[in-house]
């Protein structure tokens, strides 16, 4: 499936604009991931990209979230390999990540929304201006972002050989990259 196919089904199932954007902002911090690691940059993309195509059929119901997105997913042919990094990126059904791709999927997802939230504490409500240092200071902050669980974005060290620092910086600038597509 190209990316072009993959943002048409995507659109087919989601209409809310944040998420798309939270889907786009993934997608480019799974492609920096892939290129860190020498991994395929398109099909990391394209997981990122499509991980939560089902949230706003499942209404957000965590029970339903990527079992859904999963079947969706293969149903269109995607290989099992990212069907399954979908499946296993919603911590609710307690299935760990296998794959390094898996693995990078979810511990990225949350942090994509903490630098969000970071973003729009700032008096120019602009990402560009966002440092790695502001993301960490309130990544030690539990009640910043809430809805960010640092305890998923800190397995990075675990699961991606990745210092927290290092890890943050390789998703903030695939985000800053990207910032106009993000509306950030």
């Amino acid at each position: 499936m190209t990316r072009e196919e993959a943002l048409s089904l995507l659109k087919l199932y989601l209409s809310r604009p944040g998420l798309l954007k939270h889907s786009l902002a993934v997608e480019a911090a799974m492609r920096s991931l892939a290129k860190h690691f020498q991994e395929d940059e398109e099909k990391w993309g394209l997981t990122g990209l499509l991980h939560d195509i089902d949230y706003e059929k499942v209404k957000g119901d965590p029970a339903q979230h990527s079992l859904v997105g999963a079947q969706i997913l293969a149903e269109a042919g995607l290989e099992e390999e990212i069907v399954e990094a979908v499946k296993r990126h919603n911590e609710f059904h307690q299935l760990p990540p296998e794959s390094l791709m898996a693995k990078a999927l979810f511990v990225l997802d949350p942090l994509t929304g903490l630098i969000v939230a970071n973003t729009l504490v700032l008096p120019s409500r602009k990402i560009d201006s966002l440092t790695v240092a502001s993301v960490l200071k309130h990544f030690q902050q539990p009640s910043f972002a809430q809805g960010a669980k640092r305890e998923i974005i800190a397995q990075c060290e675990e699961f991606l050989h990745l210092p927290l620092e290092e890890f943050v910086e390789i998703v903030l600038k695939s985000m800053q990259a990207i910032n106009e597509e993000l509306g950030l």
